[in-house]
């Protein structure tokens, strides 16, 4: 019924340059950012510029009031749509679809009396509606969105496997550094994948991603308790014995909160564990530890594990209450940018009197000042920022490595008693530095042909590395082996600027 009803209606409607409200439907971008109080109070009863502009119709005719009951309801639920970061078979992907079908038919029942304004408000109606659905549905379905839904199944089974199948059963839970850096792997492979600046897409991204980052924290926070002494002995004192049975409490609960980070708990929630954990803390702050150092520093730390678990929970609510998920507006990544913004001031500068033969503009201190910059970048743990970090930290370093080479070039004297073999070496060394120059000034993607022949031209010199016979000579090793390893990292560099990688 739902599609019959697009057909009828796509069948009665052609593409329009405006939409029921005076602009068409921009894929969310609208409903996404908002605007300036006076564009919003413009947007919300739009059909009354029209009628200024037109006014064919008193606005109380029955189908232009109908359209316009419509216009309210597709106002209310086009925020809804542009921020569902879901799948096709969540209950609310589900309700939204079935909303905004039903206005499709609602909108279809209008009767026009054969009037062209009329027919014209209710095309631009159908089509905003239509606009609507379509980018629920395309974000549902991407190939982003199944990829984002992939990995966290794939850490799901992994933490089930390791953690919460294991504990439910009555077992131990398989904790340790194996296990935390299969996760990294995990959330190094959701940072790569593309959102095209999506919304939904960036929003589902963004919440797997502080899901899986704080399972990892608190299964690290677990393997480094596991290197610290046993408990006191109850011997000692009485209030031991206690802080040894919220310790075990603690224990527990840290698998309830993975299992629900997860989506792996049917019955908890995090209220209700957060009220599980409070009353710990109730309970060891009212106990008497009688001024015993020792005592007073095993309950600091069960407190700092109940804190460390406390963070976690507010979780439940993330990327729908938030924006954090938008990087662009993040702090650390303006910081970045800014540092990136200048790295390609000094980089045109750099290229620009090597191409007039100038050694003399060396600005590597001022590089240098850039890493450091760079290496205090608050990143809170998000493997995003870290990520942009680390690209940032790339570009610098080629530079710095390009001038680095092309000053040794100019230095370099060789002898009559050269081996033949590190003479090759460095005219390798000599043609990979012409060609990082064009690496470093390329601004292409990887279907063009200039993209190509560099990576063709750094294949040849890897291979005339490959082919260098040292013949013994130690230092003709040493020299091959830092020029192939400089080769690899030039190619890795142009790959790193045509990944369209994106926050």
């Amino acid at each position: 019924m739902r599609r019959a009803a697009r057909s009828r209606t796509r069948s009665k409607t052609h593409r329009a340059e405006n939409s029921l409200f005076g602009k068409p439907f921009d894929g969310g971008k609208r409903m996404d950012h908002g605007g300036s109080q006076q564009q919003q109070q413009q947007q919300q009863h739009p059909m009354e510029q029209q009628y200024h502009q037109q006014q064919p119709y008193h606005p109380q005719h029955p189908a232009m009031m109908r359209l316009y009951e419509v216009q309210k309801e597709v106002a209310s639920l086009g925020p809804q749509v542009c921020h569902f970061s879901g799948l096709q078979n969540d209950r609310d992907y589900k309700r939204l679809e079935r909303d905004l079908t039903r206005l499709l038919l609602e909108v279809d029942q209008v009767d026009t009396e054969g009037k062209p304004e009329l027919q014209g408000a209710r095309k631009r109606a159908a089509q905003e509606v239509e606009g609507l659905l379509r980018y629920l549905e395309e974000n549902a379905s991407h190939p982003s969105r199944q990829a984002i839904e992939e990995l966290s199944n794939e850490a799901r089974q992994l933490v089930d496997e390791r953690v919460v199948a294991p504990q439910r059963d009555g077992g131990v839970a398989e904790i340790n550094d194996e296990l935390v850096d299969a996760l990294q792997e995990i959330i190094l492979r959701l940072t790569q994948v593309k959102t095209e600046g999506r919304v939904p897409l960036r929003k589902a991204r963004y919440r797997a991603l502080t899901r899986l980052c704080a399972v990892q924290d608190v299964i690290e926070g677990r393997t480094q308790q596991q290197t610290l002494s046993l408990p006191l002995s109850g011997d000692t004192h009485e209030a031991v014995h206690r802080i040894n049975q919220v310790m075990v409490k603690v224990s527990v609960a840290r698998s309830q909160l993975v299992a629900l980070l997860m989506g792996l708990s049917g019955r908890d929630s995090c209220a209700h564990l957060s009220r599980i954990l409070t009353e710990m803390q109730v309970e060891l702050d009212a106990l008497d530890v009688s001024g015993n150092a020792a005592i007073r520093n095993y309950r600091k730390q069960v407190v700092e594990e109940i804190n460390g678990l406390l963070k976690h929970l507010d979780l439940e609510g993330e990327g729908d209450d938030t924006r954090r998920y938008d990087l662009a507006q993040n702090n650390s990544i303006r910081e970045i940018e800014a540092v990136r913004a200048h790295v390609s001031h000094l980089r045109e500068g750099v290229l620009r009197h090597c191409v007039m033969g100038d050694l003399s503009f060396r600005p590597k201190a001022e590089l240098q000042s850039l890493l450091t910059h760079l290496d205090a970048v608050d990143t809170a743990k998000n493997p995003c920022i870290r990520e942009a970090r680390r690209r940032a930290v790339v570009e610098v370093q080629a530079i710095i490595t390009f001038l680095d080479l092309r000053e040794a070039l100019a230095r370099r004297q060789p002898g009559p008693h050269e081996h033949p073999s590190h003479r090759s070496v460095w005219l390798v060394l000599g043609s990979l530095s012409d060609l990082q120059a064009q690496v470093l000034g390329f601004d292409g993607k990887r279907a063009d042909k200039s993209y190509m022949m560099l990576e063709e031209l750094l294949t040849k010199q890897l291979l005339a590395l490959d082919a260098v016979d040292p013949q013994g000579d130690e230092m003709t090793k040493m020299a091959r082996k830092q020029a192939v390893k400089f080769a690899q990292n030039i190619l890795n560099y142009l790959d790193m600027k045509t990944d369209e990688w994106e926050y």
